[in-house]
């Protein structure tokens, strides 16, 4: 019995992904069937360094592309780091001091501070509706792109939860795929459909509208 792609070895998944994401049936949104064009890239939280490289070659092998109805031109991606994002939000605020900035705040209370109330403090500052999806949105209305890498996942975990952003990103990314790239698993089952299961132990919540890449037509 032949195993799933994503249980293949990563050079398996890189040719898979090229031939998915560079063809035009994944660019022009074909078959989908009214749903969304969003698409979850699992793999195991170890490989991370190994899926990191990955994403680079992915970026620069589609960008080297010619595809037929872009006009023989390469796939344009861009790619946001919820991570780098968060850092970049909360660098741009401003402290509680005069001219101090919320980022180096936060910094310094991490050591000592209380977990649930740093956790707290991230999710209000970062919130999803406020400032992360605006923040996106601004950076997808200034760059010329043709399918957009979400990375950084883990990383922003728990203060950030992966269906939180699928879900509001639904009125501002609808127009280009998206690839979520997730460490973990996007499990389907009939007793409980479809669930983000961060680790591959923690359940991140459920979540229907997006399709496993791993199962996606070329």
């Amino acid at each position: 019995m032949t195993s799933k792609i994503s249980h293949q070895p990563l050079a398996n998944r890189f040719d898979h992904l090229i031939q998915v994401i560079g063809g035009e049936r994944f660019l022009q949104m074909r078959g989908l069937n009214n749903d969304l064009p969003f698409y979850i890239c699992e793999f195991r939280a170890n490989e991370a360094f190994e899926m990191q490289r990955m994403q680079r070659q992915l970026i620069s092998s589609l960008a080297n592309l010619q595809v037929s109805c872009f006009g023989g031109r390469g796939v344009q991606v861009l790619e946001i780091n919820l991570y780098d994002l968060c850092v970049e939000l909360l660098q741009a605020r401003e402290g509680s001091s005069d001219g101090g900035r919320l980022w180096d705040e936060v910094l310094a209370i991490e050591p000592d501070a209380d977990k649930d109330n740093l956790l707290e403090l991230l999710q209000n500052v970062l919130g999803i509706e406020d400032y992360l999806i605006p923040a996106i949105g601004e950076r997808l209305q200034q760059m010329e792109f043709d399918v957009l890498f979400l990375t950084g996942i883990g990383e922003v975990f728990p203060y950030i939860r992966s269906h939180n952003v699928l879900n509001n990103l639904q009125s501002t990314a609808k127009d280009k795929p998206t690839v979520m790239f997730f460490p973990g698993e996007y499990r389907h089952s009939l007793e409980q459909g479809a669930s983000l299961e961060l680790f591959g132990l923690l359940h991140d919540d459920k979540y229907y509208r997006a399709f496993n890449i791993y199962e996606t037509q070329v």
